[in-house]
């Protein structure tokens, strides 16, 4: 059964947990650059993602590893500018907060003040708990993320999907549940079994905002790029392409240099 949308001026990480006490589904989608923080926040998404897939989408690397502190506020701080009405989650990025509380502290701290995002995500469970308690204990907000975390990619070796066995089902059961003890606002899930997801997100009180988990969650992610098609070799299951930028923008460019090539372009009422 549907549920009527309800206007909000301003989204926080209470209003998240609302929407999920009144069973009102969470949109999310990536953003990196102003430019499309001011599309995609006009357009009354809910929570925009500075993902760490900026490394991927923006900078062309393999996996999300490479992006560091200062490329991430610096994308965030791009985004900010550029919000009226979403709320704005920060990946901290690969090695800023795993090993260390005190520089997983640090590290938000400097997302939070030089950047003016409204949250941190970190991915992983109980191996990062004294870090994610630190920052907690600071007064920043938390997104966890369990599932495939890409930042563990070369531990697993494969992007294939997460928990399909018990033990590791078990284990990701009991992570969301010490996630939301320890106090995150919500938790992204990517690439696990629906089923599974779906349990978790009744088992928990806090929102849980799939990627390939299915609809029994309480929220979607995306990203931005993927779901309107700018990038086209990218094909998952759990991906809805909305548009064909890739083909609509190949296309305009290239009647951009036919018009160039000869001399359609600029026109008499295109110069001064």
């Amino acid at each position: 059964m549907s549920v009527a949308k309800k206007e909000y001026k301003r989204i926080t990480t209470k209003t998240l947990v609302d929407m999920k006490k009144n069973g009102e589904k969470i949109s999310m989608l990536t953003a990196y650059d102003y430019t499309m923080a001011k599309i995609v926040d006009s357009s009354g998404i809910d929570v925009i993602l500075v993902g760490d897939s900026a490394s991927n989408v923006m900078a062309g690397h393999e996996t999300t590893l490479p992006i560091t502190l200062d490329q991430m506020i610096y994308h965030a701080s791009s985004v900010i500018r550029a919000i009226e009405r979403s709320l704005v989650v920060v990946d901290l990025p690969f090695g800023t907060y795993q090993s260390d509380p005190k520089e997983a502290l640090r590290s938000a701290i400097r997302i939070m003040k030089e950047s003016g995002a409204h949250a941190v995500k970190v991915e992983g469970g109980k191996e990062i708990k004294e870090s994610i308690k630190r920052i907690l204990n600071a007064g920043i907000p938390v997104m966890g993320h369990l599932g495939l975390t890409p930042q563990s990619i070369y531990k697993f070796g494969t992007y294939t999907v997460r928990a399909k066995d018990q033990d590791e089902a078990t284990q990701l059961k009991e992570d969301a549940l010490m996630l939301e003890k320890a106090g995150c606002f919500a938790i992204v899930l990517e690439k696990v079994p629906a089923q599974l997801a779906e349990e978790v997100a009744k088992s928990v009180t806090i929102p849980i905002i799939g990627i390939g988990a299915g609809g029994g969650v309480d929220g979607q992610v995306l990203v931005t790029h993927d779901m309107i098609g700018m990038t086209h070799e990218f094909n998952p299951r759990f991906l809805r392409r909305y548009l064909d930028l890739y083909t609509e923008m190949s296309n305009a460019f290239g009647k951009y240099i036919t018009d160039v090539k000869s001399g359609d372009f600029p026109s008499e009422k295109e110069q001064y």
